[in-house]
């Protein structure tokens, strides 16, 4: 799940109709809202393949940064056609019982983000690999909304050509600034649909397990920073002294498209506006995160050059219009909250030297997504095409049937392939 927590508030609607519109000069925030669907020139643009001797094997993906700094790639306005909730012991609920509402801080709110660590805080297991269990749950419970429009379609068909988590994307988006961390994504075709779960590397497995204390800390102040700004219902306030249970989310399902590439995708989100007048979800989204306080030239152009891709990127996905950041001193406790908002995120960067650019991200993801499509052709639940990536390297792949890497789970293989009537009714 998206659990890199870190936030800043100020709500303003006014300024949301701007990225719904597409600019040259402002591809950070450029939905596309028209039906019809063309990449601009797409084809035409040289490609990030490469191969050996134009055998498969030999394939792999560049992410040199000068081949994907053409036009923004034509992204669909993000549109919600559901959302899911997880409890405190990680149950799943076709509902949004876990919506949380946001409520905006003080400017300087010192809130003390060490509060509740030791007696008040109950940790997911992050050692559990959930791969894509609860949006295969949540695609079982609405297969009305995805049945595909193609009469002769099996029963398994979605209407969709890919399925992942949110943050599995963001990782794409990121790829071709990374510098530290490598990644994995398992790819099945099953169905007609490419679903994309990741797969963890041995470094991040590494540091997983072997976490300082103050690592551990500093992950929890992020939960805490939410708890501080986020109220159970519309007329409450926050709780700051009830328990942070990180195994509750709330998580929207959003489709979307990316040039010819058709996506569904889950990601979890923080909160949403108290306001009645507030646009429909994903616009009435908030995203929350903390990061340390900024007190020179340096470490703000630092926030800009690296954080803000990652928030940028994660938000800009699903259509989550705002990042509220609580910025916080080496005690942990809240010194200032900033609003970023998204559609503007491109123009803050301008002016730092060699920056990361929107556009190369978006066009990144899609040549990824057109790659796997070329290369993930076996449709087979047993088969799992393995792409792997390390900082400074091209994206290589691998082919592996009835491995460890298989991770459709057996009843979704089952329920999907029934036939729709043969559901019973509830």
């Amino acid at each position: 799940m998206d659990r890199h927590r870190s936030r800043s508030p100020t709500s303003s609607y006014h300024s949301r109709q701007s990225s719904y519109k597409r600019g040259r000069d402002d591809p950070g925030g450029s939905y596309h809202e028209n039906k019809s669907f063309r990449p601009h020139n797409h084809q035409h643009h040289q490609s990030g393949w490469t191969s050996g001797q134009g055998t498969p094997s030999s394939q792999s993906l560049s992410t040199r940064r000068e081949l994907y700094e053409r036009d923004f790639p034509v992204y669909k306005q993000p549109v919600e056609v559901g959302c899911f909730s997880l409890d405190s012991e990680r149950r799943f609920f076709n509902d949004g019982r876990q919506m949380r509402y946001y409520v905006e801080p003080d400017r300087n709110p010192h809130f003390d983000l060490r509060d509740g660590y030791r007696d008040r805080f109950i940790k997911r297991d992050d050692s559990v690999k959930e791969k894509l269990d609860h949006i295969l749950r949540w695609v079982i419970a609405n297969r009305s909304k995805l049945k595909s429009k193609v009469p002769s379609a099996s029963s398994s068909a979605l209407d969709v050509d890919f399925v992942t988590w949110r943050g599995h994307l963001t990782k794409l988006l990121t790829t071709p600034y990374e510098t530290r961390e490598g990644w994995m994504l398992a790819v099945t075709r099953f169905g007609g649909t490419l679903y994309i779960s990741e797969v963890e590397t041995e470094s991040a497995r590494r540091e997983r397990e072997n976490r300082t204390e103050r690592h551990e800390e500093m992950m929890y102040w992020g939960y805490k920073f939410e708890q501080y700004t986020c109220a159970d219902t519309v007329h409450a306030l926050p709780d700051p002294g009830g328990v942070v249970n990180t195994n509750e989310a709330f998580c929207t399902v959003v489709q979307t498209r990316l040039a010819d590439h058709r996506l569904l995708f889950s990601g979890e989100v923080d909160c949403r506006e108290k306001d009645p007048e507030a646009p429909p979800p994903p616009a009435c989204y908030v995203e929350l995160k903390t990061s340390a306080e900024i007190c020179t030239p340096k470490q703000r152009s630092n926030l800009h050059r690296f954080k803000l891709l990652k928030w940028w990127a994660q938000s800009f996905l699903p259509g989550v219009p705002r990042v509220v950041a609580g910025f916080r001193d080496h005690e942990g406790v809240v010194v200032s909250v900033e609003t970023f908002h998204i559609s503007k995120i491109s123009h803050l960067i301008k002016n730092e030297y060699n920056c990361w650019k929107p556009t190369v991200c978006m066009n990144f993801c899609c040549e990824f997504l057109s790659f796997v499509k070329r290369i993930a052709t076996e449709d087979s639940h047993r088969v799992v095409y393995l792409f792997s990536w390390e900082p400074y390297k091209d994206v290589t792949y691998s082919v592996h049937r009835d491995s460890q890497y298989s991770f459709l789970p057996q009843w979704y293989i089952e329920e999907i392939t029934r036939r729709p009537d043969s559901h019973h009714l509830s």
